[in-house]
């Protein structure tokens, strides 16, 4: 994407987003020049930002394909970024072509390119929202009218929280989620963790992230994890950095939460 080509309205090309900053992590083309410049200046700062947000979104494939082999038939996907290979749709109708979706957010180029891609997909939607006014989204006639709440849904919070630094709002989103699911249903949460990182080290990636529409990134561990999905079974392996997630090969991966990672949770209600 150039700044030369047709820009949707309400989308600023000059400064940093954070869905397109993860499309370019993901090597996708849907960014512009502000973006790349703030997600290079991120990669100097981690560099292995690119293998983390890769692994992010192959445990979101791999979780929507379990729980849809499970039985699930709906997902709600909150903060759901840019259109990208196995998207939430993609992979639970390939298992069961009747699973519902319904993409919520609140940026204006994912709507633009969520909703060329699903025009011809009568399951699935896309809805503008944001995920801050979660008893709001949540009775959204364009949600409920996909979603059944009284029937097992998951609800995806994929690489979101950690762009919001209200402690308070947080929980607040969570437990709004929480107390509308039916049993059987599941909350799926991946967030970012610092692990332990210099001070310099956190104030650098700080800067890059104050520049971009989100304004911030707060890195949360697996206790805070752990009170997201209060009241909640945590499936096994626990919280667990999104690799460590029921990998292929257990010996392949080595959990070593000093470092950053991108931590993960599903629980069940």
């Amino acid at each position: 994407m150039t700044e030369h080509q047709a820009v949707p309205p309400g989308i600023d090309p000059n400064t940093p987003s954070v869905a397109r900053m993860y499309d370019y992590y993901l090597g996708g083309k849907d960014n512009f020049a502000s973006d790349r410049a703030a997600a290079e200046q991120f990669i100097q700062v981690l560099p292995g930002i690119r293998e983390m947000a890769r692994a992010n979104r192959e445990f979101l494939a791999k979780v929507v394909e379990l729980l849809t082999r499970q039985g699930v038939r709906q997902f709600l996907d909150i903060g759901s970024g840019l259109p990208t290979q196995d998207n939430v749709h993609q992979v639970a109708q390939r298992v069961a072509p009747e699973t519902r979706v319904v993409y919520v957010d609140n940026d204006p180029i994912v709507l633009v390119h969520g909703r060329a891609l699903l025009e011809d997909n009568p399951a699935t939607s896309v809805v503008q929202a944001d995920m801050r006014e979660p008893e709001e989204l949540l009775a959204h006639p364009e949600v409920e009218g996909v979603i059944d709440f009284t029937r097992p849904v998951a609800v995806l919070l994929v690489s979101m929280l950690h762009f919001i630094p209200d402690e308070d709002l947080v929980s607040r989103i969570t437990a709004a989620i929480r107390a509308r699911l039916a049993p059987g249903s599941h909350l799926v949460i991946t967030h970012a963790y610092e692990g332990d990182v210099s001070a310099e080290v956190h104030e650098a990636g700080q800067r890059v992230y104050r520049s971009t529409t989100a304004g911030s990134l707060t890195s949360r561990g697996p206790a805070r994890l752990a009170e997201l999905v209060e009241g909640m079974e945590v499936l096994e392996p626990g919280i667990v950095p999104v690799e460590a997630w029921r990998p292929e090969h257990d010996e392949d991966v080595v959990v070593d939460l000093t470092k950053p990672a991108i931590l993960c949770v599903v629980g069940r209600r």
